[in-house]
């Protein structure tokens, strides 16, 4: 058995019917050199042939009697591929608007936890734009839920999962694969209840567990009496950041890379990664004033980075750091703005030394921290008084090669991330051979006209490029009164007296 982390754990406690919590995926595939179709029934028998690549795939989830302690990974001995396949055609609406509105349609819906928590959708008869006419595809659209990966190997697994050259291989048979037996309900007993020895912390989620109505109905009773500490929620507040529904759509537009390191040479002392945060920045900005929002104070970006590294690697699971980020939106040029965006980064501790979600979740339990989200979507903290940050933007660096999938070759791929109540826009950046695609995350019924910010990213990035003629060589390098760039350490270092006090008094 694999127990979950505390991270991970924590994304399935905070699922609800509003908010699932998987990342999904778009890929579209040109078949148009194949001399035949690719038929659903081939794609199905490619997928059995790689699955020993991914072993999640055929693991589920096993609870803890009385949940006293996180879930384990186990093997499914009843895993069926047919369960997490579907097809559909599109036939003569094959267009991409309607399979984006397909794609977000399927993003609604929670992943079913009684079987390995992913789900692919093989999309028929779809049709490419090409200026040569249009050509037949294919699209998979894909779910993985979060508690089993993060953005980073999200990416790696569709690495693993495709091939590397146009020719079609020949499609081996399935690897053989026996399903280990499955822990009897004595054995995870024992295992929680040595855990819980191990560590005491552990009770104290037990008992905010084992009364959790209780303890959600007192602590908002005296939450509600108190004020929000205004120096730990400092973030502007913005449309984005309301109650959400459970409707989505997904907005995604492409630039080439080769602008975006154009603009970076330009500035010189910055990464590649400011730039595509500047790029963000921008649009939401231009955005914000298209809905006739406030942008005389800058919003704040949680950044996850990822802290694997070659000599400790796993295939799955949440292996983030996070650091809260000014966007700097209230800079009215954009490519000082940029300036800015690294400096407000290389100012932060965690940028030097990022900080581990794990740091936090090891002190504060995920059926705490679970609760903890809860209440804060319950007492509309983000409302009433500033939120903690505005949206999450992701950088996930993609192969710069081609992809294929026995012979048809991926041309574009599309990324979601699960939103959360008070956080109605996520933005994840997805590299791929020479394309740079900016993928929003929205709920439509808290970002209004989302479809706006496909023609504001080109017309963002045209704007970032004509102010850097007028650049001042030391312009977007002063530092802005009330930066917000120590935001992380506030945030944790508070979390951390608070709790390490409380086990110090538990001690005693």
């Amino acid at each position: 058995m694999r127990q979950l982390s505390e991270l991970d754990a924590s994304f399935l406690y905070l699922e609800s019917e509003t908010t699932p919590m998987h990342i999904g995926g778009v890929y579209l595939f040109d078949a148009s050199g194949l001399s035949d179709p690719l038929a659903f029934s081939t794609f199905v028998s490619y997928l059995r042939s790689r699955l020993h690549v991914v072993p999640l795939f055929r693991q589920k989830l096993k609870e803890i009697p009385l949940r006293l302690g996180r879930p384990y990974w186990i093997d499914d001995p009843g895993f069926s591929i047919e369960r997490h396949l579907a097809y559909v055609n599109l036939g003569e609406h094959g267009k991409q608007a309607s399979l984006m509105s397909l794609a977000s349609k399927i993003m609604e819906e929670p992943l079913k936890r009684d079987r390995p928590l992913w789900h692919i959708t093989f999309v028929d008869g779809f049709r490419i734009d090409d200026p040569e006419g249009d050509k037949q595809g294919f699209a998979l659209i894909v779910k993985l839920h979060h508690a089993a990966i993060d953005a980073f190997s999200g990416e790696e697994i569709m690495g693993k999962l495709l091939e590397y050259t146009p020719e079609p291989r020949p499609i081996a048979p399935p690897r053989p694969w026996l399903a280990r037996p499955e822990p009897s309900e004595e054995r995870v007993f024992l295992q929680a209840s040595a855990n819980m020895l191990k560590t005491p912390m552990q009770v104290a989620s037990l008992a905010y567990n084992a009364a959790e109505a209780t303890a959600r109905g007192l602590v908002k009773k005296q939450l509600q009496k108190l004020p929000v500490p205004f120096p730990l929620f400092t973030a502007p507040h913005s449309p984005f950041n309301r109650q959400i529904t459970a409707n989505r759509r997904i907005v995604s537009a492409s630039v080439s890379l080769s602008r975006l390191k154009a603009i970076k040479a330009s500035l010189g002392d910055v990464t590649l990664n400011d730039v595509v945060l500047g790029l963000c920045a921008e649009t939401l900005h231009r955005y914000l004033e298209q809905q006739g929002g406030d942008t005389a104070k800058s919003l704040v970006a949680m950044t996850p980075i990822s802290v694997r590294s070659s000599s400790l690697r796993k295939a799955t699971g949440n292996q983030m750091s996070a650091m809260l980020l000014d966007l700097a939106t209230n800079e009215p040029n954009p490519a000082a703005r940029i300036r800015r965006i690294h400096q407000n980064a290389v100012e932060s501790e965690p940028y030097r030394e990022a900080i581990a979600a794990d740091r936090l979740t090891e002190l504060l339990p995920s059926t705490l921290l679970a609760l903890s989200a809860r209440l804060y979507s319950e007492l509309q903290v983000a409302q009433r008084y500033h939120p903690l940050f505005n949206l999450p933007i992701t950088n996930v660096p993609g192969p710069q090669v081609p992809l294929f999938l026995q012979g048809a070759r991926l041309i574009r791929q599309y990324n979601t991330a699960p939103l959360f109540d008070s956080l109605g826009l996520v933005i994840v950046a997805v590299s791929y051979q020479g394309q740079l695609t900016l993928n929003f995350t929205l709920c439509p019924d808290v970002v209004p006209d989302g479809d706006s910010l496909k023609d504001l990213i080109e017309d963002s990035l045209t704007g970032i490029e004509e102010c850097l003629h007028d650049l001042g060589p030391d312009q977007g390098l002063e530092t802005p009164h009330g930066s917000g760039q120590n935001l992380t350490d506030e945030v944790l270092g508070a979390l951390e007296n608070m709790i390490k006090g409380g086990l110090q008094r538990f001690r005693r």
